[in-house]
């Protein structure tokens, strides 16, 4: 961990293109573990986890597989652009009955691989969101120190479920998002996974942006989605005003 963030400061220094901070917040509880496609064989057993009953299966591709996949894709998105690879930088977080950094922020040069996911247990979504806040406060610092100029960060927050870790960490989360949105400090991509995700609740997180659901499991849609929108912006100036492909949500998500 000491030598990541010593390469991640070196690398301010000896590369002074203008950073965009892109956090993806994941959901990575249990519930995660669902079969979403492939052959599967019921064994008859079932197990009760993040407030529900599962039925428990053998074989078959998992929604935590596929949101795998989407995060790879985007990697690999970002590291074959001759822009962006040098001003992105990717900070991965997951919450489930813990929260955890998988990777600070860094381009693709310092932390080429992403990182791997496991699930398991229930959805502490507002640990996880001022995990990311506070990781963010931390890396605009730097950059101020560097003398190194940053585009409006990113927080891409996905999760399946109902959060069910501390309330007032949730609504401390909630406080701390919106505020910023407010003051054109940050932009949020509420991002809800399947039919159990609480829109209600993204939908606090995010003031200036509905709430988004994926269509079914679209995670490398989203992804490829979110590298192009990484690309567009990394081709402007900071502070310049970008319009999004609105018409690219509608391939992998809806309200």
């Amino acid at each position: 961990m000491e030598k990541n963030q010593l390469m991640r400061m070196e690398d301010l220094l000896d590369n002074p293109t203008p950073r965009i901070p892109i956090c993806l917040c994941l959901d990575t509880s249990s519930s995660m573990l669902r079969v979403v496609g492939g052959k599967t064989v019921n064994t008859g057993k079932t197990v009760f986890q993040d407030g529900q009953n599962w039925n428990i299966v053998e074989g078959g591709i998992t929604a935590l597989q596929e949101l795998q996949d989407g995060v790879n894709h985007f990697y690999n998105a970002i590291s074959e652009d001759e822009v962006a690879r040098f001003g992105a930088e990717i900070c991965v977080v997951t919450f489930d009955s813990g929260v955890r950094t998988l990777a600070d922020y860094a381009t693709i040069d310092v932390q080429p691989e992403p990182p791997d996911l496991d699930a398991d247990g229930m959805t502490q979504l507002g640990e996880g969101v001022n995990l990311a806040l506070d990781l963010l406060d931390e890396r605009k610092n730097e950059y101020k120190d560097a003398g190194v100029d940053y585009y409006q960060p990113w927080l891409v927050l996905m999760t399946d479920g109902e959060p069910n870790g501390d309330d007032y960490e949730l609504q401390r989360a909630i406080k701390r998002a919106t505020d910023l949105v407010n003051q054109r400090k940050l932009t949020v991509f509420p991002i809800g996974i399947g039919t159990e995700a609480d829109m209600n609740v993204l939908a606090k997180f995010s003031p200036a942006r509905p709430p988004l659901r994926l269509k079914g499991t679209n995670f490398k849609e989203f992804f490829e989605w979110l590298s192009q929108s990484v690309s567009t912006v990394s081709q402007s100036m900071p502070g310049d005003k970008i319009q999004l492909n609105v018409e690219g949500i509608k391939a992998w998500g809806e309200i």
